[in-house]
C-alpha cells in the first residue's frame, strides 16, 4: 500500500546545508540558483517535519505543496478537433 505524501518547499541560505535538509525527507530536487529544495514526508508528519525544518537556522521558510489537494479528475474532456482528425488519418 502506498503512503500518502505530502511535498515541502524547503527555503534555505547555504547549499552546504542539503545534507541535512535530506534527514527530514525523500529528497527530490534542488535548485542552486533560487536556494530551495523539493522534499517529500508522510502526509500525517508533514506538520511536524515543517516545524522542525522552520526552527533550523539556514531555513529561511517552509511552504507546503498543494499538489494533494488538487482534483486530478476531469468531467466532460474534449478532444481538440485539429486532433480528432489525425487520428482518423491512419484508417
Amino acid at each position: 500500500m502506498r503512503t500518502k505524501r505530502q511535498g515541502l518547499i524547503v527555503w534555505f541560505q547555504h547549499m552546504k546545508n542539503i545534507k541535512q535538509i535530506k534527514r527530514f525527507g525523500h529528497l527530490i530536487y534542488v535548485s542552486k540558483q533560487r536556494k530551495y529544495a523539493v522534499v517529500y514526508v508522510d502526509l500525517l508528519e508533514a506538520e511536524e517535519t515543517a516545524s522542525k525544518l522552520n526552527e533550523l537556522p539556514f531555513i529561511s521558510k517552509v511552504d507546503f505543496s498543494y499538489k494533494p489537494y488538487v482534483n486530478t479528475e476531469f468531467e466532460n474532456a474534449k478532444m481538440d478537433k485539429a486532433k480528432e482528425y489525425d487520428y482518423k488519418m491512419g484508417i
